[in-house]
């Protein structure tokens, strides 16, 4: 009998692959459709899935806290706190919304989605591979490495447009930025440490075989 915290984060996990499945197919299929004109309107063609996707991630944080998921609490507080905020800035800037490194920052948080998902459903359900624990953490962390510094840049480029209409929001993001920094450096520390913990783990049942 499968217990209802199994069926419940295994059918999490499960939307959230779906989820970000439809985004990078949709993304995929826009750009071979129309080319770099489809760069600039990718946040209208796509946002409101994503929105919901990183809105329902914040659920995780509850899933660690509860012991219903097991990892470290503090990388996964840092990634979903650090996505949102990006994205409240996004949704309150149409300036900002048609730019291609928007695009591409939404491109790389799925191909992060894509990686992690399918190894906490697999973790779910029986023990991943060793090529998928390998995925899941030596290519996604400098992966996420590249979406902080993009995350960075967007936010940099969004100060100007913010001064107008909210003069004290782009001091609170100049004190984020470097704050972002440390949060990144912090999660990719121990995720290396969780790597190591995961594939110590793997090895020693492979020798106990």
């Amino acid at each position: 009998m499968y217990s209802f915290r199994l069926v419940y984060i295994f059918s999490y996990n499960l939307f959230q692959f779906c989820g970000h499945t439809w985004i990078l197919a949709n993304t995929i299929a826009r750009f071979f459709t129309f080319g770099q004109d489809a760069l600039a309107d990718t946040f209208y063609s796509v946002g409101f899935v994503m929105s919901l996707c990183q809105l329902l991630s914040i659920l995780e944080i509850f899933h660690i806290a509860d012991g219903i998921e097991k990892a470290r609490l503090l990388p996964r507080f840092i990634q979903v706190i650090e996505k949102n905020i990006l994205l409240i800035v996004v949704i309150m800037l149409e300036e900002i919304q048609s730019k291609p490194v928007v695009c591409v920052q939404f491109f790389l948080w799925n191909i992060l989605a894509l990686l992690r998902y399918p190894y906490e459903l697999l973790c779910v359900v029986k023990r991943p591979s060793v090529a998928m624990l390998w995925s899941r953490y030596s290519l996604w962390i400098p992966l996420y490495i590249l979406s902080v510094v993009i995350e960075g840049f967007i936010i940099y480029e969004a100060l100007p447009y913010l001064k107008p209409s909210a003069p004290h929001f782009p001091c609170l993001l100049l004190v984020y930025l470097p704050l972002l920094a440390m949060g990144g450096s912090v999660t990719v520390w121990q995720l290396l440490k969780e790597r190591k913990h995961h594939l110590e783990k793997l090895y020693k049942r492979k020798k106990k075989k």
